[in-house]
């Protein structure tokens, strides 16, 4: 059965209204299965429907007390007939547990046996909880209520109570969507406060209750903070009860915005040391997940192609109410380094869309377009418009929205109608060239006898008119800089600096979406000038420039690996140091450039960091793991292991060890036994997961065609283990030893849509994908598959975006003789 369309979703909420579920959920049934019982209240103008249900077993269904044929159950849809004008429909069904992430994943923690579950209802997965009619449209409050074994804890989107020994009661909800219903339910450990009359709590598998204590003092420090400031620029308490925040474990997301129930994957409870990154990110998470609180829990879309704006709203409040209200204040570095090129890349692949697409997409091929430029590029967007706006229009549109469709559902054009009813002028225009047409501009600095010109390119195949607000900043050789405001609204317009400057960088402040490029000048001033620039976002801006125009082979990547480097040797934010290095793992090491003299150059340049660097410091960490990564100094990484040599202020713990073991591993300096003796050390769920993953990287052919097994042929792997596998088998320097799973990759993947479902079938492709294979075969091959329709929708796009990567490094070579 083909996934519901928007035409079918239209006519099911034409005839349809949901008064109510009533959800029975018993999880005491056993390891594989669990019981669901559901009974739904809804009014029906039409005599016929379906009710959407994807059971392991299809026990009974009874609509207004007469028997329905389960056998009529057809790939999830069950068909509904002789509907009256009120009804009451009964499913009793076994729904398998899952563990790809979906549905209810139940999760066995390595560490002591215990056993997990959560609810993730997204997109289409609600039928594999409790038989519903699976559209975002059709909310409705729900009722609750879980059989569990009596010591564990049970949490949702109510309020639970333990009205008997293993029996919990959720209060009632306000209507929700299907794909916001969840429980959470396990031996967790538990921690609760409460702020401004609302309860709170954090929960954790108990193998992480040392780290949760450790680190729910800074959560509930920024779940108060956000709470606070939202409330104030909303005007609008948060209207879900309770709010509980649940770190659970093998989640795909980095997050999901349950409303009184959010979930997040567990590795935010560092149980070893964290940068002040990968804090400042987790503060932005919970703050993103609480602005959907409000747009996207309280106003909901009506269909999959405005989902965009639920995360672009929500990614655009993570950074400013982050930066507005808590400690954290690198906020719009990380953007501009890590979220924005996200987006920067997937707009400029062939599977490019607009940011507002037009409703004419399935649910499932809406998933497909959930990427970087639904979040990153609509955040960007927005922050654009509130700058262009101004804020008062801006946020009075916004508070107007959520106000006129509490509760309900709504689409961007009602939005839209209510920033102009706030004062917006022509907002109509700047939507259809920002938001519905895909593509970005070039924004280029040009020197000429008169002085600096910005001049503004659109993409060919996307012509618009999109008018930019923005800083230029003229640089000195000691750093200093003169900003100057700009509005690039023609495609050519004079800068008021002087044409000597040094360096000129269009966007210092990245206000908004294009392609930045430096003149030709800059560019021969920048290793000079670049380490005496301070401002973090403004460097980020710079490298964002380097790294897309060495993408689009207008930059030699030796010039780019130079200038790399020397940003290297002096940065000293954690984010540049950790996206950089990455860059040049992922891009530059075996893609651009050959790998093992490149290899070394980097090495070197982290290695000589290493005695300076503040002890204990979140820059020393950062430059200590991308050490690691790229180092191939058997003697002294066995060294750190076992405690010889290692840099004051750096504890080796179980996460940094199994780096260094991960590096070990691949240069072929350990082999399974040592892998088995740091198992044995850290018998964790994380354990398992390096263990996987250095497994994938050893390289002998044993240990590759076992991971490969895992990869193509094991359905019963956990979503995390699938990735460990991916992410260790494919290596620049292990390309002879790997050369023959590169027909077998485009051979066995469109396979593994049978082993798995939703999230995780996408993910696998894209993270298993051959792409240090520099070859014009891989992208024929690629292409090939692209063009068969019989393979998986997000199978053909994962493997479609990768082959857009090497087609790219193909031409850079080419470009530059590589």
């Amino acid at each position: 059965m083909p996934s519901l369309s928007v035409d079918g979703a239209r006519t099911r909420a034409a005839a349809l209204s949901v008064q109510s579920y009533d959800v029975d959920l018993d999880l005491t049934q056993g390891e594989r299965t669990f019981g669901s019982t559901t009974i739904v209240r809804f009014a029906a103008t039409e005599p016929t429907s379906w009710v959407d249900v994807k059971p392991d077993e299809l026990l009974s269904v009874t609509l207004n007390g007469e028997p329905v044929d389960v056998a009529g159950l057809n790939d999830g849809r069950l068909e509904l007939t002789g509907l009256q004008a009120e009804n009451e429909l009964v499913v009793v069904a076994s729904m398998a547990y899952t563990h790809d992430g979906e549905g209810i994943h139940r999760a066995v923690d390595a560490a002591d046996g215990l056993v997990y579950t959560y609810g993730m209802s997204f997109l289409d997965a609600a039928p594999r909880v409790f038989a519903c009619f699976d559209q975002p449209d059709l909310k409705a409050p729900y009722r609750v209520k879980v059989t569990a074994p009596t010591e564990w804890l049970v949490l949702g989107n109510g309020a639970a109570t333990q009205v008997s020994p293993g029996r919990w009661e959720l209060a009632e909800t306000m209507p929700l969507s299907t794909y916001f219903v969840t429980i959470v339910a396990g031996p967790y450990h538990q921690i609760t406060d409460e702020h401004d009359g609302i309860p709170l709590s954090v929960v954790a598998r108990q193998s992480l209750k040392e780290a949760l204590d450790r680190e729910a003092a800074d959560i509930f420090r920024v779940t108060k903070q956000a709470f606070d400031e939202y409330h104030r620029m909303f005007g609008y308490r948060y209207p879900f009860g309770e709010y509980h925040q649940a770190f659970v474990p093998e989640f795909n997301a980095g997050a999901m915005e349950n409303p009184g129930c959010v979930t997040f994957r567990d590795p935010m409870v560092f149980r070893s040391a964290a940068t002040d990154q990968e804090r400042s990110n987790r503060a932005r998470t919970i703050v993103h997940e609480m602005a959907h609180q409000w747009f996207g829990d309280t106003v909901t879309m009506k269909w999959w192609n405005d989902l965009w704006l639920n995360e672009s709203f929500a990614e655009y409040m993570a950074h400013r109410v982050s930066t507005a209200a808590t400690d954290y204040q690198d906020n719009w570095i990380d953007f501009a380094y890590i979220r924005k090129w996200w987006g920067l890349q997937a707009d400029q692949r062939t599977s490019t869309h607009p940011v507002a697409a037009d409703p004419v997409k399935d649910a499932l091929a809406s998933l497909d377009d959930f990427d970087g430029i639904s979040y990153a590029k609509g955040a960007a967007v927005l922050k654009q418009l509130a700058n262009y706006l101004g804020d008062d229009i801006f946020l009075a549109g916004v508070i107007a929205h959520i106000r006129a469709a509490e509760f309900g559902n709504a689409t961007f054009g009602d939005l839209l109608a209510k920033w102009t009813e706030a004062g917006a002028a022509d907002i109509d225009t700047w939507a259809q060239n920002w938001l519905r047409t895909p593509g970005l501009d070039t924004i280029t600095a040009v020197r000429t006898p008169d002085g600096i010109k910005l001049r503004r390119t659109a993409p060919a195949q996307f012509p618009a008119q999109r008018p930019h607000k923005l800083t230029v900043g003229g640089y000195d050789a000691d750093g200093n800089a003169t900003i100057v405001d700009v509005v690039v609204d023609a495609d050519e317009v004079d800068v008021p600096l002087d044409a000597s400057t040094l360096v000129v960088i269009p966007d210092t402040g990245d206000d908004t979406w294009a392609k930045i490029r430096l003149d030709a000048d800059s560019l021969t001033n920048l290793t000079a000038v670049l380490p005496k620039i301070t401002d973090g976002v403004t460097r980020a801006v710079v490298l964002n420039s380097v790294r897309d125009s060495t993408a689009d082979g207008e930059l030699d990547p030796n010039l780019a690996f130079d200038i790399l480097l020397e940003m290297l040797a002096g940065e000293a934010s954690d984010i540049g140091i950790g996206t950089m290095s990455d860059w040049a793992r992922t891009h530059i090491l075996g893609g651009y450039l050959p790998y093992e003299e490149n290899r070394a150059r980097l090495e070197k340049v982290l290695a000589d960091r290493l005695p300076d660097l503040p002890a204990g410091s979140s820059l020393q960490l950062a430059v200590v793991r991308a050490y690691a990564r790229q180092s191939a100094d058997v003697e002294r990484l066995q060294g750190w292991l076992s405690g010889v040599a290692v840099p004051d202020g750096v504890t080796m713990d179980a996460d940094l060890r199994w780096l260094v073991l991960l590096q070990l591993a691949r240069l072929g300096a350990i082999g399974d036994a040592e892998i088995d003796a740091e198992l044995t050390r850290d018998a964790s769920s994380e354990g398992r997961e390096h263990a996987t993953r250095c497994r994938a990287a050893l390289p002998t052919a044993a240990a590759k065609e076992k991971a490969w097994s895992l990869i193509m042929t094991n359905g019963d792997l956990s979503n995390y283990e699938l990735d460990a596998a991916c992410e260790g088998f494919w290596h620049p320097a292990q390309r002879e030893l790997t050369a023959p799973y590169v027909d077998r990759y485009f051979a066995e993947i469109p396979g593994t849509e049978k082993l798995r479902s939703g999230w995780v079938v996408a993910s696998s492709a894209s993270r298993g994908f051959p792409r240090f294979e520099i070859e014009e075969r891989v992208v024929a091959r690629a292409t090939d598959l692209v063009a068969d329709e019989s393979v998986a929708a997000g199978i053909r796009r994962s493997v479609g975006d990768r082959a857009d990567d090497v087609k790219r490094a193909l031409a850079v070579r080419a470009a530059y003789g590589v």
